[in-house]
Parts: C-alpha cells; sequence; structure tokens
C-alpha cells in the first residue's frame, strides 16, 4: 500500500514538473509598431523589419511577439496609443512613419527602448541629443527624404522637360514632414521658374479631391511628397494618375512597382531592415543611448517605362542610364 501509495505520488509530481516549468519560462518580449498611417501599403517594408530582427535571431510567432497600432491616419490619435503601448509594458516601441509616431511615443515614456524611422533631422526634431550618441531612449534610421526635394523635381524635369505649371500634393497634418518637403521643392521650383500649386490632402476622401482639380486646372506633372498617408496608398495615387494623364514623381519604389510612372528617394525598405536589426539588439540588451542613428546610404531611382508610354513620354537615355530599377 504505501509502496502504490510512493509510486502515485511521484507520477503526480512528475506530471506536474513540466506545468511548473513552463509557468517559469519567461513570456515571449513583445514589440509595439506604433504607426500613423494604416497596415495598407506598410506590407513590403514591414517585412524587411522582420528580416533585419531574423538577421539578429528572432522571429515574429516563434520568440517574439508584435502588437501593432494603426492611427489610420489621423496623428491625433498617436499619443494614446502609444500610451496604451506603454501600458502594454512592451518591450520597446518601434515608431515608424515618421516624426509624428517618434515623438507620440518620446511624450509617453523615457525607459522603454524606442525606435524612429524619419525622413528629417532628428535632433532637429528634438529626438536625440546627437546622430552618434543619441543619448537617451531613443535611437533609429534618418532616410533623407525630406532633403530629396530638389533632386527629386530635377529628375521630374528631365523626364517632362516642357512642363511649367507643377502641382504639389502634401498631408498638412503631418505639418513636420510637409514643411520639410515644400523647403526644397518650392526652391527649386523658383529656380526653375514653374508655376506651382500646393495641394492638400489628409485621408482618401481628400486625396480623390485634389486629383479631381486636375479636370480643369490640367497641371503639366505632379509632385507627390513624403509622408506615412501617400507612403500608405500607392494604389489610390497611381490610378488617379494615369485617370487624370498627369506624370507624376513619387517618393517611393513601391508606387511604381504599383505602375507609377517614376520615384526617387532613399530605400525605405532597406532603413527598415537596419531597424529591424537595431530592434534585435535591443532585445539582447543594447541599450539605445550607445546605439548611433543610422543614415541612408542607399538611394534608389526607378522609372516605369509602361507608364511613360501610356504618358506619351520619351525616357531620356541620361536618365534610364541612372535608373536603379526599370520596369518595362
Amino acid at each position: 500500500m504505501r509502496r502504490r501509495a510512493f509510486v502515485s505520488l511521484l507520477g503526480g509530481a512528475a506530471a506536474a514538473w513540466p506545468l511548473a516549468a513552463r509557468a517559469q519560462q519567461p513570456a515571449m518580449p513583445v514589440i509595439g509598431m506604433l504607426n500613423p498611417a494604416s497596415a495598407e501599403g506598410y506590407a513590403q517594408i514591414l517585412r524587411k523589419f522582420r528580416e533585419g530582427l531574423k538577421e539578429v535571431g528572432y522571429v515574429e510567432g516563434e520568440n517574439v511577439v508584435f502588437e501593432y497600432r494603426w492611427a489610420d491616419n489621423d496623428v491625433s490619435r498617436l499619443p494614446e496609443l502609444a500610451a496604451d503601448l506603454v501600458r502594454r509594458r512592451v518591450a520597446l516601441i518601434a515608431a515608424t512613419g515618421g516624426p509624428a509616431s517618434a515623438l507620440a511615443a518620446k511624450a509617453a515614456t523615457s525607459t522603454i527602448p524606442i525606435l524612429f524611422t524619419v525622413g528629417g533631422d532628428p535632433v532637429r526634431l528634438g529626438l536625440v541629443a546627437s546622430l552618434g550618441r543619441p543619448g537617451a531612449n531613443l535611437t533609429g534610421s534618418n532616410f533623407f527624404i525630406l532633403e530629396l526635394g530638389a533632386k527629386r523635381l530635377e529628375a521630374l524635369r528631365e523626364l517632362v522637360p516642357g512642363m511649367s505649371r507643377l502641382a504639389v500634393l502634401v498631408d498638412p497634418s503631418n505639418a513636420e514632414v510637409t514643411a520639410g518637403n515644400l523647403r526644397g521643392v518650392e526652391s527649386a521650383a523658383r529656380t526653375m521658374g514653374l508655376q506651382m500649386r500646393i495641394l492638400e490632402a489628409r485621408n482618401n476622401r481628400e486625396i480623390d479631391a485634389a486629383f479631381a482639380t486636375f479636370a480643369h486646372e490640367r497641371p503639366d506633372a505632379l509632385f507627390v511628397s513624403s509622408g506615412p498617408l501617400f507612403a500608405s496608398r500607392p494604389v489610390q495615387l497611381v490610378l488617379l494618375a494615369t485617370r487624370y494623364g498627369v506624370p507624376a514623381i513619387y517618393p517611393g519604389p513601391e508606387h511604381v512597382h504599383a505602375g507609377g510612372l517614376m520615384s526617387y528617394g532613399a530605400s525605405r525598405a532597406e532603413a527598415y531592415r537596419q531597424v529591424g536589426i537595431y530592434a534585435g539588439r535591443i532585445l539582447k540588451g543594447a541599450s539605445p543611448a550607445d546605439l548611433p542613428v543610422m543614415q541612408s546610404t542607399k538611394f534608389e531611382l526607378c522609372i516605369n517605362l509602361q507608364a511613360a508610354r501610356v504618358l506619351g513620354l520619351d525616357v531620356p537615355p541620361t536618365l534610364l542610364a541612372l535608373a536603379d530599377e526599370v520596369i518595362e
């Protein structure tokens, strides 16, 4: 009797050990993804973020979990979304999509590590003390979108040499990005002697309305500024540009892949991969204060020859020679 009781007790303890061991295993770290736009249009560059994480040994669903917070193009929601991630006690916040999400995350926590992707100067934005030594709980990637406005306009004029009237599409709800875009474009437009018409759009409906003005205003070309709203709406923008027959230049290759004419800018995909690598390093114990802000060195000119033919444009050989990607 005693032996059977002892064996029974031993068997019960053995069965309990795996449960106890599982209970003691630490939970997987959680990365909070904070973005002012929506999931639409971000699938490809988020894939690059995951690639960067994987390079450091982290795979979503296996040893790390993501919590997504999308503001759906309403930047006023970002502070509450950031606060929600802080309450969730995430291991770090990837505040992607420009300065609005980065500043919201910074205001929400001074202890949880924050990774940003911004097109402007993160020192001037107040995100870090310096590029080489960020100094607090933030670091990330600067991909120079705001500094490339003049170069993008030069490429557009080379493709549309007779243009005199330029439409510029901006998102006024993203004030810092819009101001940066306009600084470079307005100066270049004056130098080229272009008439410039600024069109504002904060959401899908306003994008449609901005393009509807082309029915009677007929600009020679369109400059689509950078920012999370337009980055997440490549199909809508390309379809509208095609409908109204206006040559357009976009900030990223995703628009050209969707059928758009041309794009020029720093590689956002590469910036997200680098930030993914930093995320993995932070999960392994690195401090954001000691991780220098990464600066893009890869810039891409993409041209869609089929779109050019539809618009009746001949792409100069000089421009083709500079292109990193040509879609036939």
